[in-house]
């Protein structure tokens, strides 16, 4: 091992990032995005639990067993052949894929209740991602010495703040979607994205948050971030819940927690629609606060088994089998509290005024008075996709009939591969939101007798209007302008005519 220094919030993302470039040439990022954060994962483990040892064994010397004691009752174990030294020791290892697998086994089993399943379905020892033997020992090799460098020690003596390691999780993940589109963008909510959303939800101290499309988990965690921290602690005061169906995407979930310092968060693994696993007695878990980022438009999302539904979610309507969107948003309002219980959903345009059950269950939402607000975000703003999305705002707490439609479409900065909410765009929409009341060619509180008006569409055009007038045009105006350009190319057709003449053309 070399000797550390202390490096920035920067110098960790570059190195990170470089890091990428051991499977960057031979790998589709979809593979190899797992095998570099769930190395970032282990380096961490390995390093706090280092450190923690260290401090220890300045305390008590050489008392091996007191020290053991005292190591026991830290978050997690790490066994000395589970450690990243060990792991450095045997990076020539001739099996070497085989024994990271041993390694990474024998995490998870030392740690059942915190990081079971949280490394997923990984395999070192793949010859379909990784290549035969040989090139599959140096890659990993490679992978190992890019993590063994000085601006990669994650002591938290070191960094100071374990926040910087969080952050550079989610700088990882940020990265793995962008550069691979559609693919990316299903396990990611673009930050400013996920703010905005988090923003608008105002979750309380104390409060439960759930998302039951939770990804890779960013969007739990910018809700949480808006909750202060518990009294003497960096630990937020609210309980994280989230359901995902991708055993990969799962153990991302986890580890991201986990990094966050919201290890006690409860991430279960499972089809939310055909299996919601979080429960309480014969009824769904009730929330505080629900969010999520469903998969737009889901094909083949159970709609054969929705009649039949233990838990009574799809009581106003069955949604189109070949359109998923409103079995995620039934589910969300029936995980919410009665009474106080509030829910933010990203969608896309179609939800708003497609007809058939889709409209039923729609008309059924607003005449509950559960929908709050509308508002629609601008195109290209989600990864592999450049269709326009909407955030729809359901509180069953809601005290007027009103609902308030913002068209935000406009407001955005422009990126070549993504668009961009900027704090102040984010800001107008928490002010207007805030406000509840019109704003010219931005805002409109509809009451319910508009919305029964325009036979329950929510489109927003139909209830914001930003259309700008062309100025008028001052035809007697144009007309001598014109008058005078055609005298002026009169009198230059004369002028070439006699200067032709001159040369004798």
């Amino acid at each position: 091992m070399q000797n550390y220094i202390k490096p920035s919030s920067e110098e960790i993302n570059a190195a990170l990032w470089s890091a990428c470039d051991t499977f960057r040439t031979s790998l589709d990022s979809q593979n190899y995005k797992d095998y570099i954060l769930a190395f970032l994962f282990f380096k961490y483990l390995s390093d706090k639990y280092r450190d923690k040892y260290q401090e220890f064994q300045k305390q008590y010397g050489d008392d091996e067993e007191l020290i053991k004691r005292k190591m026991s009752r830290e978050p997690f174990v790490l066994q000395e052949d589970c450690t990243f030294e060990h792991v450095v020791e045997n990076k020539n290892n001739p099996q070497l894929g085989e024994f990271l697998n041993k390694v990474f086994e024998k995490i998870e089993d030392d740690n059942k209740k915190k990081l079971e399943g949280v490394f997923g379905d990984l395999d070192f020892n793949s010859s379909a991602k990784l290549g035969e033997a040989k090139k599959r020992n140096q890659t990993l090799k490679d992978l190992i010495e890019d993590f063994d460098k000085p601006k990669l020690d994650f002591r938290p003596s070191v960094i100071g703040s374990e926040d910087i390691i969080g952050n550079a999780y989610m700088y990882l993940i940020e990265r793995f979607a962008s550069d691979s589109g559609k693919k990316g963008g299903e396990f990611f909510t673009p930050h400013e994205v996920s703010v905005l959303l988090a923003r608008l939800m105002k979750p309380e101290a104390g409060a439960r948050i759930y998302d039951p499309t939770c990804g890779s988990g960013s969007l739990l965690l910018t809700v949480a971030e808006q909750v202060p921290f518990k009294e003497g602690t960096h630990i937020r005061n609210c309980s994280l819940y989230g359901q995902e169906s991708k055993g990969g995407t799962w153990g991302l979930a986890k580890m991201n927690m986990f990094l966050h310092e919201m290890d006690a968060a409860q991430i279960v693994r499972g089809d939310t629609i055909n299996d919601p696993k979080l429960i309480e007695g014969d009824h769904l878990m009730k929330f505080d606060v629900v969010v999520a980022n469903p998969p737009f438009s889901l094909d083949k999302w159970g709609a054969d088994k929705a009649g039949d539904d233990r838990y009574k979610r799809f009581s106003r309507g069955v949604p189109p089998k070949s359109k998923g969107d409103y079995a995620f948003i039934l589910h969300m309002i029936d995980s919410a509290v009665e009474g106080s219980g509030k829910v933010g959903v990203v969608v896309p345009h179609g939800v708003l005024f497609r007809g058939s059950s889709e409209k039923s269950i729609r008309e059924a939402l607003i005449k509950e008075n559960l929908l709050e607000a509308v508002i629609g975000l601008p195109a290209n703003l989600f990864f592999g996709t450049g269709i326009p999305a909407a955030i729809l705002l359901f509180n069953k707490g809601k005290k007027h009939n009103d609902v308030l439609f913002i068209d935000a479409s406009k407001e955005f900065e422009s990126g070549k591969k993504q668009n961009k909410l900027r704090e102040s765009h984010i800001q107008q929409v928490l002010d207007a939101y805030e406000g509840f009341e019109d704003i010219e060619k931005y805002a409109h509180r509809a009451t319910f007798e508009e919305i029964k008006e325009n036979d329950f569409n929510l489109n927003i055009p139909r209830y914001v209007d930003t259309f700008e007038a062309e100025e008028e045009v001052d035809l007697d105006q144009v007309k001598t302008e014109i008058e005078t350009l055609e005298s002026n190319l009169t009198a230059v057709k004369a002028d070439i005519q006699k200067y032709l003449k001159e040369l004798g053309l």
